[in-house]
């Protein structure tokens, strides 16, 4: 089973991709993951994604499915994957679906988990671990018994990642909105678009996303 996963920043994707993995014995692909191993390889393909990286240049649609072509048929691949991270629009949508038909695969379906963006801001700026065993914690929904103290270790030393402020998750989810959206339509026509709610709780939306892949 061939999956793409659709999910805004802080959605929980990744928690249901690995649950995906598990169930499906399916391979989760990051373009970054294989940009960087594609460099690390020091094969042809990764020498070229190497030069464009470091003009600083977008990577061209044709290169990120040749990535993708000679990932796929790695043998751990051969139960299916889960796609992260591509394709973020209609062309390279396109050019992923003649690679796989090149191939005799094609995609079985395109889960997109919806949220509510103000929920999701509050949800991701509040977030904060422990910086000795990286207990995580929230300002708001999930606080230590003791405040300031870590439930797990005893530490008291706290700290958030740079990123999540509300103005950088602002940023993300508009890019996010910005690259998803002309794809949608794409997939829906195809008749392969599946919505489950990203703002269920972890289980319930694992348990939505198994339905539609089963209907």
């Amino acid at each position: 089973m061939n999956i793409i996963l659709l999910g805004a920043p802080g959605a929980g994707k990744g928690t249901q991709a690995k649950r995906l993995e598990e169930s499906r014995k399916l391979v989760q692909l990051s373009t970054g993951d294989m940009l960087r191993a594609a460099v690390a390889s020091g094969s042809d393909l990764g020498l070229q994604a190497k030069e464009v990286m470091d003009a600083g240049r977008l990577m061209p649609d044709d290169l990120m499915v040749q990535m993708i072509s000679e990932r796929i048929e790695q043998d751990d691949c051969r139960a299916g994957f889960i796609l992260d991270g591509f394709p973020r629009t209609t062309p390279q949508a396109e050019a992923l679906d003649e690679m796989l038909t090149g191939k005799g695969l094609r995609l079985d379906a395109v889960i997109e988990m919806t949220v509510d963006e103000e929920v999701l801001v509050e949800r991701i700026t509040g977030r904060y671990s422990c910086s000795t065993c990286g207990a995580g914690y929230h300002d708001k929904f999930q606080v230590p018994a003791k405040a300031g103290v870590c439930d797990q270790c005893g530490g008291t030393e706290f700290k958030r990642r740079a990123d999540d402020t509300e103005a950088t998750v602002r940023t993300r989810l508009d890019a996010y909105r910005e690259q998803t959206a002309p794809i949608l339509p794409y997939y829906r026509n195809k008749g392969i678009l599946k919505t489950v709610d990203g703002m269920a709780a972890i289980d319930e939306v694992t348990r939505q996303i198994e339905a539609s892949l089963a209907a």
